[in-house]
């Protein structure tokens, strides 16, 4: 072997998937799934009758966790879909710097600065901004993270 191959690793992880694979009947409300590669979550499911090609077809009524806005898909049963992993943290809130952007710790230690106030719903900025007070009270965000994307979705004030 040459010495002048260097390998460069930037990133390393356990190879874990941001989506599984389910049958489209599988899927329930009030559970998720992707659409059009966003992560949404099921409002309601209507599954017609087999027609002449011999599948019945699940209508998906959905929202996007991320921005709110409803999706509608139609997939045959049988067929396959992908549902996205969801997790949920909760973060403290320790600063929000001029361009909106939050430093957030944990209770392992870790830090967070790479996750901007919400923009959905429009008004949950403002309200965390305004419950912090700058930093005159203590504020734990809830940090909802699906397919490589991270979003504040929610807070509490912590007495």
């Amino acid at each position: 072997m040459s010495d002048d191959n260097e390998y460069a690793i930037e990133n390393a992880d356990a190879g874990a998937s941001l989506e599984i694979p389910m049958e489209a009947g599988q899927v329930k409300k009030g559970g998720y799934m992707n659409i059009k590669g966003r992560p949404c979550k099921v409002l309601s499911i209507s599954v017609s009758k087999t027609g002449k090609h011999g599948h019945a077809k699940c209508n998906f009524e959905t929202v996007d966790i991320f921005n709110g806005k409803k999706i509608m898909d139609m997939v045959p049963s049988t067929h396959g879909t992908t549902v996205p992993i969801v997790n949920k943290t909760e973060w403290d809130l320790m600063n929000i710097d001029d361009e909106d952007f939050v430093s957030l710790f944990n209770d392992a230690g870790e830090s967070k600065e790479d996750i901007k106030l919400p923009t959905y719903p429009e008004n949950l900025a403002q309200e965390i901004r305004d419950c912090w007070n700058d930093g005159e009270n203590q504020v734990v965000v809830t940090v909802q993270a699906a397919m490589g994307m991270e979003e504040i979705i929610a807070f509490k004030k912590v007495e």
